[in-house]
């Protein structure tokens, strides 16, 4: 692992997070909006600095959310880092003071989502993807015409999750200056290529779902998903549907790192589950779009 994998994997983990998944639970009446206390039977932990660290007030124990899996029994900093990254994706319960009593009024996610453009040549979505990302014109226009993008905020794009019925359910955001999922929306699949193809590629961004069928010039028994950085129980639910079918090959497509080979592992076990075959395919870099970049 380098350094840029352990700063990315700190972001998108909070130390609640992994508190929650193990089953320690928030004391209300000992908490503030800026110290939440935690316990665990006689255990303590505090999280601090908007989730980012935390202290044992029962020891000199501290850090950030890496320590945290140490302090919590990991076995060095492998296993700990294997842990935090099994929690990408899972959202902790807010505490009562955090929910906003009065929550802004947003249109339904097919309403918002009705309301966008799909990106045009010459577009500020459509420079994004072509310019930064290198992404083909022929798989932009491809994915417009079936929905599935949309023109974001500030030359960002939405990547519609869809669900079995081709419903979107929310959608990726991505841009020269931000990253993020719909709110209000579910994560699912995004979804690039025919709904009956046996061959399945999991990614695990739809930029880079987009980059591997441009290196692999779209094969066309190829479905082309991404899970949008996270692992939800419905886009489980959604591959293991996918894998059940007949004749599946299964390819576990992630990143070229461990938080990779930690998704690799669940894609692995659905296949053994379901009875498909499988199939494990790294970039040569970290991701399919630095392969693509780089081409």
């Amino acid at each position: 692992m380098d350094k840029r994998e352990i700063e990315g994997l700190r972001e998108k983990v909070g130390c609640a997070a992994l508190l929650e998944k193990e089953g320690w639970k928030v004391d209300i009446k000992e908490s503030t909006r800026r110290s939440i206390k935690y316990r665990r039977d006689s255990r303590i932990v505090i999280v601090i600095h908007d989730g980012r660290g935390w202290f044992d007030p029962l020891s000199t124990a501290k850090g950030d959310v890496f320590s945290l899996a140490e302090h919590l029994g990991a076995g060095g900093f492998t296993d700990a880092y294997d842990r935090v990254a099994d929690v990408v994706g899972f959202i902790p319960s807010a505490p009562v003071w955090q929910r906003p009593a009065k929550p802004k009024a947003i249109g339904s996610i097919a309403v918002r989502w009705r309301h966008r453009f799909g990106p045009r040549p010459g577009s500020p979505t459509w420079r994004y993807l072509t310019d930064e990302r290198h992404i083909p014109h022929r798989i932009i226009a491809g994915i417009v015409a079936h929905g599935r993008l949309r023109e974001g905020p500030h030359g960002s794009m939405w990547a519609a999750h869809t669900d079995s019925s081709d419903t979107v359910t929310g959608w990726e955001e991505r841009g020269p200056s931000w990253r993020g999922f719909a709110t209000g929306g579910a994560k699912e699949l995004f979804r690039l290529g025919a709904s009956d193809c046996a061959r399945v590629c999991v990614t695990e961004a739809a930029v880079d779902a987009m980059s591997l069928a441009a290196l692999e010039e779209l094969r066309n028994d190829t479905l082309y998903v991404s899970t949008g950085g996270g692992w939800a129980p419905a886009t489980e639910d959604a591959i293991r549907a996918l894998a059940r079918r007949a004749n599946v090959l299964l390819v576990a497509a992630t990143d070229n790192n461990r938080q990779g080979e930690v998704y690799a592992g669940r894609i692995l076990s659905i296949a053994e589950e379901t009875g498909s075959r499988f199939a494990r395919s790294r970039p040569r870099a970290d991701d399919w779009n630095e392969d693509l970049c780089a081409a």
